[in-house]
């Protein structure tokens, strides 16, 4: 009877820890039931200069607007029913022009080793997209004219028919096989680890076996740059009414009435524009986890959650400005449940965990390396690190 009464007894207590811990959970939740944004978009229409408008962005918002792929597009568009022009934080810096893959999110490094600048063929000219060359093992880059027309290799996030990449045989410009790309699949193959690995020598070798062959890949390089100072690669370039070339014209606009594409004009025309709001914040203060969540939810909202690539992509962009190598996200390992959660209340289904990750363990919370590809750490909760906070 006595060890019944212990066994129960036993029992009482897991099960009270647990209720008590899913308490904890949900207390320590802002109960989000909508989706939060990381940033809004505004319309402003007043007509400004590039310069006016972005002055005004800076001291009524976050600073004009910057895009990172075709769902900020979407959502810009949706934010007006103005069907004319309207600047856009991107401009001409008449720098050097930096190298930057297609595919949002997928940072440029270079690696010399990847490239053969001299292994030009005789009809090719040098210029700014970047093309792979097929040729008894030599699977270099090179840089060759954007207007040459050629094969190319296209990359699918959706894995269709258990495949990343695909080989198209039809010859176009770079501009051209880039939407042609995006519109069948995800984007031309951008990334080293997608044009230098097996994978894409397998694609090449089964279809085309022992021949000489070169394909467009998503590498660009251009002297473009956002407002903000963020190193997004995205471009929606109209190439009908584009021309990269005019030395006049070193703002960028948004067509509302061409799908949003995008054209440049000069910096002193007036325009109404698109301001941006950043709904996060880094705090550039080292902090263990706990501090990091008080800090946050004294002076802001929550530490922030990511739920899904797109959330991941934007905000890697400000770890690159911390000065801590991990930053401090609302995430959070349960000893006594066995799981992670979000503070926030959202189910941790987007995943990006860098591959050595520890075991999970009890004091542990999740952190963002610092640099790329800017992965998910399992840390120890006392350790000191910068940390983002979302402002609501």
């Amino acid at each position: 009877m006595n060890t019944l009464r212990r066994d129960i007894k036993e029992r009482t207590n897991q099960i009270s820890k647990m209720q008590w811990s899913l308490c904890l959970l949900i207390l320590m939740g802002q109960c989000c039931f909508f989706t939060c944004r990381l940033y809004e978009y505004h319309f402003i229409a007043e007509n400004k200069t590039w310069s006016e408008a972005q002055r005004y962005c800076r001291e009524n918002y976050t600073d004009l607007a910057k895009v990172f792929d075709m769902t900020d597009m979407s959502r810009l568009r949706n934010s007006t029913q103005n069907q004319g022009e309207a600047w856009i934080g991107l401009n001409n810096t008449d720098g050097n022009r930096t190298w930057h893959w297609s595919l949002p999110g997928v940072e440029y490094i270079h690696n010399v080793n990847s490239w053969d600048q001299s292994g030009r063929e005789t009809w090719e000219d040098p210029g700014n997209c970047g093309r792979k060359r097929y040729d008894q093992g030599d699977k270099k880059l090179v840089d060759v004219s954007c207007n040459i027309t050629m094969w190319f290799i296209c990359y699918d996030e959706m894995k269709k028919d258990n495949k990343t990449l695909y080989l198209i045989e039809y010859k176009m410009k770079w501009t051209q096989a880039q939407s042609y790309c995006r519109y069948n699949y995800t984007d031309l193959a951008s990334g080293l680890d997608q044009v230098d690995e097996e994978k894409y020598e397998a694609v090449i070798k089964g279809l085309i076996p022992d021949k000489k062959f070169s394909a467009w890949v998503g590498l660009f390089r251009d002297s473009w740059r956002w407002s903000d100072g963020s190193d997004f690669s995205f471009r929606y370039w109209d190439m009908e009414l584009f021309i990269d070339t005019q030395s006049n014209k070193t703002c960028a606009m948004t067509l509302l009435n061409r799908s949003g594409k995008w054209s440049s004009d000069e910096c002193d025309k007036e325009k109404p524009f698109f301001c941006y709001d950043d709904n996060l914040i880094l705090i550039k203060e080292n902090k263990t986890w706990e501090e990091a969540l008080y800090y946050c939810r004294e002076n802001y909202n929550d530490l922030v959650s990511i739920t899904n690539s797109h959330d991941q992509n934007w905000i890697q962009e400000k770890v690159k400005q911390a000065n801590s190598p991990y930053v401090w996200l609302g995430l959070r390992y349960t000893c006594t449940l066995g799981f992670w959660f979000w503070v926030t209340d959202e189910v941790v289904e987007y995943k990006n965990w860098a591959s050595d990750v520890t075991a999970d363990d009890c004091d542990m919370s999740g952190a963002m390396n610092r640099g790329s590809p800017h992965k998910w750490s399992k840390q120890a909760d006392n350790k000191m690190f910068n940390f983002i906070c979302s402002k609501k």
